[in-house]
């Protein structure tokens, strides 16, 4: 093998340890799932947690709730083996909603006692409502702490084209879904009952000439 061919492997090898060393912080991190939401809707959420250690367990996270965009209803699903606690503080601005003014809402949410042991992932389900609609995203800060007493916090955010080496977990919200035209409904309805006329006034004819046989046929016999 030439020298040549020789320092092009090497670099070809290189660049290809180099790539997947980069790939490898990019897929790893805690994220929200699904990605999006609708605006004012009600929507479970799952923090995805992997452990990026092979010589320690994640045993705790936390995750920290927008303050400046205030969630009024949270509640967590319980999870195997862990102990989750949510922790409620009161608003800076109180949340309008049907039931009146709401002073303290959930703002941090903390899962402790289990394990994600190396090469494994855990996800936390979260029931959030209802969404801001005054924004497009929501920012969740997150600490996950490893049994090595190393915590590793998942709190910054990504630039346009270049994600962050801790980016913290980012739930997009999409505009409310527009509610049909009420000339788009009446004409539906009106297709359903027209269809429905047509249905029964075929159904009609039909048992009105049946009647015309049967009646025929009667006088025939007894014309006979």
């Amino acid at each position: 093998m030439s020298t040549l061919v020789r320092r092009v492997a090497a670099v070809t090898a290189a660049s290809a340890v180099a790539v997947a060393a980069l790939a490898v912080p990019a897929s790893a991190h805690v994220t929200v799932q699904p990605g999006t939401a609708e605006q004012g809707s009600w929507s479970k959420v799952s923090f995805r947690v992997p452990n990026e250690r092979d010589d320690a367990s994640t045993t705790k996270i936390v995750v920290d709730l927008p303050q400046d965009h205030a969630i009024a209803f949270v509640s967590v699903k319980p999870v195997a083996g862990w102990t989750v606690k949510a922790e409620k503080n009161t608003l800076a601005t109180p949340i309008k909603s049907e039931d009146g003014e709401i002073t303290k809402a959930v703002t941090r949410i903390t899962w402790t006692g289990g394990k994600i042991e190396p090469g494994q992932f855990q996800e936390f389900d979260v029931s959030l409502g209802p969404l801001p609609t005054d924004v497009d995203h929501l920012t969740f800060k997150a600490d996950q702490t490893y049994s090595s007493g190393e915590v590793v916090h998942w709190n910054e955010e990504s630039a346009e084209g270049k994600e962050a080496e801790h980016p913290a977990p980012v739930l997009k919200l999409t505009p409310k879904a527009a509610a049909p035209a009420p000339a788009a409904v009446a004409e539906k309805e009106s297709g359903l009952d027209d269809g429905t006329a047509r249905l029964l006034g075929g159904l009609g004819l039909a048992a009105g000439l049946a009647g015309l046989v049967l009646g025929a046929l009667a006088f025939r016999r007894k014309s006979a």
